[in-house]
């Protein structure tokens, strides 16, 4: 059950990393990837953007910076 979680945070952490873009908010980043990923949480998606920072931090800051910003701004909702 831990791994089939885990593949599912994967999957839509490569969701983020493909639909976010400058300038988008948390909300509407969160609403496009419930709408690939429909009974995601949105504890859920927290995670795969938490994911998605440490998978990217490497590659490019700015984007790292957007990221957490969607990871912080949902983790408490």
């Amino acid at each position: 059950m831990r791994e089939k979680k885990l593949r599912e945070i994967e999957h839509m952490a490569a969701t983020i990393r493909e639909l976010a873009q400058p300038g988008m908010s948390p909300k509407q980043l969160i609403d496009a990837v419930r709408g690939r990923h429909p009974d995601a949480t949105k504890k859920e998606v927290a995670r795969a953007a938490f994911m998605s920072v440490i998978h990217s931090a490497e590659h490019d800051p700015k984007y790292t910076l957007e990221l957490h910003d969607l990871a912080m701004e949902t983790r408490d909702s």
